[in-house]
């Protein structure tokens, strides 16, 4: 009956009898709007509800519904349903619902292009400062976009990275395309494969509709895999598999769908670290590193903090309706002196606090950061190296030279031993700390690999 209407008013239907069948079709088919019944044959309608708006929460779906379900419909809205009508319903207010569902499937998907293209057309720079270390970065970004490498991007957390992915998507020309995001941080090893390459349907209980995954979603556009170092290490032979041969097989399937897809990773650790401790495949590595760009930490470029403490002040007077002026003078020393472990991240959520916070202009006390921790750095490792060096701040230096043998040292000569001396305690301290990890205690002494590789060849 449904269906005669819609066909009447010129729409293109399709049908289904019960909601895996409707699932199945609207992943086939992919449909403008679903008109979807609570009640029907095996899964109910507002599980279907729930794994429609999961694969696209762009579909408008409009809920049918008796008269003594108005609650249930209600609770429908409330999980993304476009709208519902009542059994018996009237036809014109049928054809009217999904005219003005699709009205508003138009006006997202011209909102979201809109977006999208003031992105691109907003400089880098304008979105994370005008700092020398910005311009290169966005002189980076501008090399690599047009081109289909495959790029690693490296930075701390909160630091950007996310922002430079999509920078590089927006100025290439796939930028009309998906773009995709996977956290391999957040997502279990046992969901990964699923979630990157998608499953078909009775692979697994509870699969009770194929699924697609991200790759496939982002076929024709980028693919950002946040986090990378996480992925586990049979997975990643997977990924160097599917990087290769640009073709993905979905679990409990034995046919392969090719996928054109360019391939952005991040990490807050640097993937040749993870190499060397073993964490990370060298094959991967090297696939991957097609072209590299470093975020430097908002700490190493304090000229950006202004613009983005105004910029950040700006969209939340906006967004909170209000009219904070500005920042005073010992606000804004507090700001640039701080050392931001958490980086931009961190820094839009203290300005964001502020403005919340403040009732004409931010002051010190508007500042919820605690200033007197900022030589802790967040991460456990970074806490070790801090407890190793205080411990050993603590401690005297014996001066361990044979005052006999070394009468002609001089001064400069003796400070040198001294050091060496201490350097050597340090660096063997750490090691003990980290079972002997090279590339950890690289990473807790803030010194590159093959620095920490010379020197415990030298001492030893």
């Amino acid at each position: 009956m449904l269906s005669h209407v819609l066909n009447q008013a010129g729409f293109i239907t399709y049908t289904a009898p019960d909601g895996n069948t409707g699932l199945e079709v609207f992943n086939k088919e992919s449909p403008n709007v679903v008109i979807l019944d609570l009640r029907m044959p095996g899964m109910n309608g507002m599980e279907v509800l729930k794994q429609i708006k999961q694969t696209n929460s762009e579909t408008p779906v409009i809920i049918v519904t008796a008269y003594g379900e108005i609650q249930s419909a209600v609770e429908a809205v409330k999980h993304g349903a476009f709208n519902y009508f009542n059994k018996p319903f009237d036809n014109e207010e049928v054809v009217l619902t999904v005219k003005k569902a699709l009205e508003e499937r138009a006006m997202r998907q011209e909102i979201r292009m809109l977006k999208t293209q003031l992105n691109f057309a907003m400089p880098l720079f304008e979105q994370m400062g005008n700092s020398a270390e910005i311009a290169k970065v966005n002189e980076l970004v501008t090399c690599v976009a047009p081109t289909n490498f495959t790029v690693v991007i490296c930075g701390e957390t909160g630091s950007g990275k996310e922002l430079i992915a999509r920078s590089i998507h927006n100025q290439s020309p796939r930028r009309g395309q998906p773009f995709v995001v996977v956290d391999c941080g957040s997502i279990p090893e046992t969901l990964i494969e699923s979630e990157l390459f998608g499953f078909e349907k009775g692979t697994f209980t509870g699969a009770d509709q194929k699924k697609v995954g991200r790759f496939e979603i982002a076929s024709g556009g980028t693919i950002f895999l946040d986090e990378i170092g996480n992925l586990p290490k049979p997975m990643q032979g997977k990924l160097l598999r599917v990087l290769q041969e640009r073709r993905i097989r979905r679990l409990g399937s034995n046919k392969e769908i090719d996928v054109e897809v360019r391939v952005v990773v991040a990490g807050n650790e640097r993937l040749e670290y993870l190499v060397e401790s073993g964490h990370f495949r060298m094959d991967l590595y090297q696939r991957l590193n097609e072209f590299r760009i470093e975020i430097p930490p908002l700490r190493q470029r304090k000229d950006d903090i202004v613009f983005l403490c105004k910029r950040f002040l700006d969209i939340t007077n906006k967004e909170l309706n209000k009219n904070i002026r500005g920042i005073t003078k010992e606000a804004l020393e507090i700001l640039l002196t701080y050392n931001w472990p958490g980086n931009v991240r961190e820094l839009k959520n203290v300005i964001r606090r502020a403005v919340l916070l403040a009732f004409d202009i931010v002051e010190p006390k508007h500042l919820l950061i605690k200033t007197q921790e900022q030589k802790q750095e967040s991460s456990p490792a970074a806490g070790q190296m801090a407890s190793a060096a205080d411990q050993k701040a603590d401690q005297a230096i014996p001066l361990d030279l044979d005052m006999n043998n070394g009468k002609d040292l001089s001064l400069r000569d003796m400070v040198a031993k001294c050091i060496e001396h201490a350097e050597k305690k340090l660096i063997t301290s750490v090691l003990k700390r980290t079972g002997g990890n090279k590339s950890q205690a690289a990473r807790i002494l803030k010194i590159d690999y093959k620095t920490m590789h010379y020197k415990v060849k030298n001492y030893g």
